[in-house]
């Protein structure tokens, strides 16, 4: 790779994890705020109701000690609750509560008034999203392996 393509992606990671510390600074919950790993979890979760703990480990790439005290935070909370897999007794299996319902609905009004007029056009917006997805999907199938 040359130097020139090497600064251009450089930055490009830089600047995502600077635009994803200012939303995820722009939340407001007071006491109920969580961190970013517990973020992480509850994204998947969300996304994903009634995942196996393990599958979200894997997908959210943390070790087990730190997602399973990603996920007592989320519990402790009130945003995620575990169940008993009907099928297999061993397996929990995890789903987002309510008020984890209640507290995405406020993400969704907090960050879309943040975002507003700082890209007006919707081609630029759907541009821009898509390329985000992309990103994501091919470097959860780089680490998948």
């Amino acid at each position: 790779m040359d130097e020139e393509r090497t600064s251009r992606l450089f930055e490009l990671a830089d600047l995502i994890l600077a635009v994803g510390r200012l939303i995820h600074a722009s939340k407001d919950f007071g006491a109920d705020s969580w961190t970013p790993l517990e973020s992480a979890v509850m994204r998947f979760i969300d996304r994903n109701p009634g995942t196996s703990a393990s599958a979200a480990a894997e997908a959210t790439q943390m070790v087990s000690s730190n997602f399973s005290r990603a996920v007592r935070g989320l519990e402790k909370k009130g945003l995620v609750r575990r169940e008993v897999d009907q099928h297999d007794g061993r397996r929990v299996r995890l789903y987002p509560t309510a008020r984890a319902h209640e507290n995405l609905q406020h993400l969704r009004d907090v960050w879309s008034r943040l975002l507003d007029g700082i890209v007006p056009d919707p081609d630029e917006i759907e541009a821009v999203t898509s390329a985000l997805r992309r990103i994501e999907t091919q470097l959860v199938a780089r680490a998948r392996g």
